[in-house]
């Protein structure tokens, strides 16, 4: 199939700005990789300008091999660095940011799937950067509800688990191993650890779904519990990946954006260039978090 052309709302400037240079002179020096620059992103200066960065842990190889990610694969990942959690958090120590983004690859070779490195990642931050609010974009566990339970009990300030397609399209979109009604149960076990959790989610669009599918996922996710959700266009990374059906408007993303506020998430961000992470530190989901950590009297 030929994929369509690229329209105008999909061109990006190169980033810049004072507190864009400023942290990737920064980063550069303390050796501390982004997904913001590795996976190009086009928001990177507007995120970086607002004081939030994603840092992937435990390497860059993953057990899976989704059709829309480029990320390396391998039956088995890097062996785990265990300073990796104070050295994260030394790092970002140094560093003028307001809000953190953890993410990883997925670690089906790991006997907890990454699980305990992240807790004792998140919790080495909240030692070293107490005022550091915390997000963790993370793998499904295989769904197990005991490693969730770990991770939860570390206090991140948001956990984030994408969804990334709608029901029919999971199959081909996605790794067998990562189900669609596995990712529900996974940000519904969330809530079942923590009912005051903020949970997010994120879906690509212009893979093929149609309108009505993309509301049944977004009713899906209210089901689940799920809190923020957040739509992007999917961009074939190379020509070996699936190909983008459409182009998907941004009058359409305004829709969805309407759609998704009138079934009762707390936030959503829409349009061609948000990505999962995308603003992240946005001063409603930081007053989310407030609001969680110092509940107002009844």
């Amino acid at each position: 199939m030929t994929q369509p052309a690229k329209p105008d709302w999909l061109k990006v400037r190169p980033p810049g700005g004072e507190r864009y240079n400023f942290l990737k002179t920064q980063m550069r020096e303390l050796g501390l990789a982004t997904v913001c620059e590795e996976a190009r992103c086009p928001n990177v200066a507007e995120c970086w300008g607002g004081g939030t960065a994603t840092v992937m842990l435990m390497g860059d190889t993953c057990t899976r091999g989704c059709r829309f990610c480029s990320v390396k694969t391998n039956r088995n990942g890097q062996p785990l660095d265990p300073h990796e959690p104070t050295k994260v958090a030394g790092m970002l120590a140094q560093l003028d940011l307001e809000y953190i983004v953890l993410t990883s690859v997925d670690r089906d070779d790991l006997d907890d799937q990454g699980s305990g490195h992240f807790a004792e990642t998140i919790r080495e931050i909240k030692r070293q950067v107490p005022k550091l609010l915390v997000e963790v974009l993370i793998p499904d566990f295989r769904g197990n509800q005991d490693l969730l339970g770990t991770l939860t009990a570390s206090a991140p300030d948001v956990i984030a688990h994408n969804i990334e397609t709608v029901r029919r399209l999971t199959p081909s979109v996605r790794d067998p191993r990562a189900t669609y009604d596995q990712s529900m149960a996974v940000l519904a076990g969330i809530k079942v650890h923590d009912p005051a959790m903020v949970t997010k989610s994120s879906i690509m669009v212009g893979l093929g779904e149609t309108v009505d599918e993309v509301k049944a996922t977004l009713v899906d996710l209210r089901e689940a519990g799920c809190d923020i959700v957040t739509f992007g266009q999917y961009l074939q990374p190379t020509p070996k990946h699936l190909a983008v059906q459409e182009f998907v408007h941004p009058d359409q993303f305004a829709a969805y954006q309407r759609m998704a506020e009138a079934l009762g998430f707390r936030y959503v961000a829409s349009g061609p260039l948000v990505r999962s992470s995308y603003r992240a530190g946005e001063l409603f989901i930081k007053g989310m978090i407030e609001e969680r950590r110092h509940p107002t009297p009844a």
